[in-house]
């Protein structure tokens, strides 16, 4: 049985957009005369929206927070230029477009849930090509609550007129298992992705995917359930 609606989370999902929040937090670093972290750190560090990573960037790791007088000067300076390079470097992962068009042509409605700000998703997904398979999308700064929090998806569910239940949430990351939990949703996760360096594995997602393309077929194994 299919779900009523397929939900996507963004970066780590359908984007790798590393390449470009690197690029800025580099920037961001040197202008304030300290030394670059580069992608294979802010690999580590993306999930929680761009504040948390800019803090993360500030003091070289996952936990703590930076002093706040050097966060106020930085993040202006993150904003700037993430503005500017969005979607100039970040690139569709293999296999996206064919899961999207594959899920589309199976009349199900698509939405994109992320924690990234609004101002900087709309542009990704309109200058991906993204944006026309998804009939909702919500940014981490559309409710007053972002993933792991439940609401996202839960709202997202009721605004299509389904239970949270008869939907499927498809992500990369603890963030994403735990909003799923928490709202009742099934969810498969991918392979790849953003997951502060663990296996997404860990967090028992109901099943793991290598690439977005394998979704129909893991539909029509049976092995996910709806309500």
């Amino acid at each position: 049985m299919d779900p009523r609606l397929v939900i996507f989370d963004l970066d780590g999902t359908l984007v790798d957009s590393v390449p470009d929040l690197a690029h800025c937090v580099d920037e961001m670093m040197a202008t304030l005369g300290r030394e670059p972290r580069g992608e294979a750190m802010v690999n580590e560090w993306v999930g929680n929206g761009v504040e948390r990573l800019v803090r993360r960037a500030l003091i070289g790791q996952l936990e703590g927070e930076p002093d706040e007088d050097e966060f106020q000067r930085a993040y202006p300076l993150f904003l700037e230029c993430y503005a500017a390079n969005s979607s100039r470097h970040s690139r569709v992962y293999p296999g996206v477009m064919e899961g999207l068009a594959a899920i589309r042509d199976r009349g199900l409605p698509m939405a994109c849930i992320t924690n990234k700000a609004e101002r900087f998703t709309t542009p990704l997904l309109t200058e991906l090509g993204l944006a026309p398979f998804f009939g909702q999308v919500l940014a981490g700064d559309s409710l007053p609550r972002s993933k792991p929090d439940p609401l996202p998806l839960t709202q997202t569910a009721a605004d299509f007129g389904v239970e949270p239940g008869q939907a499927l949430m498809v992500g990369d990351s603890v963030s994403d298992v735990k909003a799923a939990r928490a709202a009742g949703t099934p969810i498969v996760c991918m392979t790849y992705g953003y997951n502060h360096g663990r296996d997404i594995r860990e967090m028992e997602p109901d099943a793991v995917m290598d690439r977005l393309d394998e979704l129909p077929a893991l539909l029509d194994s049976g092995r996910l359930r709806f309500s």
